[in-house]
């Protein structure tokens, strides 16, 4: 599954009276299919699981992180192999023959986004129903110093180098307590940069990512703010705004959410 993650295209550019014909590059979004193989070794079955825009690359931990934090897998022996097909946006994952998987989970569990209608409570219920995070008695104490916060976006935005050719891509990054940068994904797709960098973590068996600090480019939506709960994550760091949901889904699930994490200032939106 060899594809780009950018595309040079010619453009007619504006500037005042001027005009002149251009290259630029944008982002590619292409579609990806994931599928899953799941069953008894004597009975196999494979269905469409879903469809997602994302930039090519990292399409492995792509799935593997959406699989984990919809609560579907729960560790990497749970996945016996990922096959792509050669001609196509399409990978399928394998599960191992002996994971229990009830099909008709998959009908009724992906509605817990954010454009989703559902209520508050009954979102952050549904995540509480798959997650194996720790409750808040069983987090450790942290203590960050500010200044170590302050660091990160600038040591993101030095690290996103799809988002400088192409100014289009959002990104997720992982770093240890003291603002050392661990790992980043980029993706059109906020929650696939995300899930990228969960399925990341997961296909090495380093799961919880209690200690580290996630920041995200953009804003702090319901479902980034459960994925987060659903690795196990502790602190959660966004250079944009916190939704309403999302600032109860880090007060229930006792992640510190701050938001705002920008020119030397941020806010604290839960578990200050």
């Amino acid at each position: 599954m060899a594809h780009q993650a950018i595309k040079t295209v010619s453009i007619r550019k504006f500037n005042g009276a001027d005009a002149s014909e251009q290259p630029d590059v944008l982002a590619v979004e292409e579609p990806l299919e994931i599928r899953l193989e799941y069953g008894p070794a004597a009975k196999r079955s494979t269905k469409s699981l879903s469809v997602t825009m994302r930039t090519p690359g990292a399409d492995e931990d792509l799935a593997r992180g959406f699989l984990f934090t919809e609560g579907i897998v729960r560790e990497a022996s749970d996945i016996a192999g990922l096959r792509a097909q050669p001609l196509g946006n399409v990978l399928t994952v394998v599960l191992r023959p002996e994971l229990h998987f009830e099909p008709s989970r998959l009908e009724r569990h992906f509605y817990t986004t954010s454009s989703c209608g559902v209520c508050g409570k009954s979102s952050i219920e549904a995540v509480k129903t798959t997650t194996n995070c720790a409750t808040v008695s069983e987090k450790r104490h942290w203590e960050i110093r500010p200044d170590i916060i302050y660091s990160l976006p600038d040591t993101l935005r030095q690290a996103q180098r799809t988002f400088d050719a192409t100014g289009g891509l959002h990104a997720s990054a992982l770093f240890d307590p003291e603002g050392n940068l661990l790992a980043i994904r980029e993706d059109v797709g906020r929650h696939n940069a995300l899930d990228k960098l969960i399925g990341h973590y997961l296909g090495q068996s380093i799961m919880p990512l209690d200690q580290h600090l996630l920041l995200l480019s953009g804003r702090a939506s319901f479902e980034l703010l459960q994925k987060a709960a659903m690795a196990g994550m502790q602190v959660v760091c966004a250079v944009g705004a916190p939704s309403s949901l999302a600032v109860e889904t880090a007060e229930s699930f006792g992640i510190t959410l701050i938001g705002f994490l920008r020119d030397n200032r941020f806010n604290v939106y839960a578990g200050g």
